[in-house]
């Protein structure tokens, strides 16, 4: 999906396992983040609630753009998933600690981290 100011797409495959990842580029404010939640919708729709969102390409989360994340957290949550953040840039990554949002969300460096993340929490004791 693409609008001005953002590109969304999903990738998913067999190296993800039930693990979706939201790749995310340009900037994310109240014009451009139904984009976002268009493609979060779309994912809880299909039943699919292991998500880990790239940000690595996005220079700037407004206020609306955090909101959906955490806006979706909760039902993604009780569907016995998670949503986690990775890639942040310098300055995205500042906010997101400033805001707090790191006791609701977990953060990684890279996608492949946050994938493996998940298989770490689905492998047996």
């Amino acid at each position: 999906m693409t609008v001005d100011g953002i590109v969304v797409s999903v990738i998913s495959g067999k190296d993800h396992g039930e693990v979706s990842i939201l790749q995310v580029s340009g900037y994310l404010d109240t014009t451009t983040a139904g984009e976002l939640e268009n493609a979060l919708y779309n994912l809880l729709k299909r039943d699919q609630y292991k998500i880990v969102v790239d940000l690595s390409g996005v220079t700037y989360i407004s206020s609306a753009g955090w909101g959906i994340f955490i806006g979706e957290i909760k039902e993604i949550r009780s569907n016995g998933g998670d949503l986690k953040l990775a890639g942040m840039i310098g300055d995205v990554h500042e906010v997101f600690q400033l805001l707090e949002f790191h006791s609701i969300l977990e953060s990684y460096p890279d996608t492949k981290s946050a994938v493996t993340a998940f298989k770490q929490v689905s492998m047996p004791d």
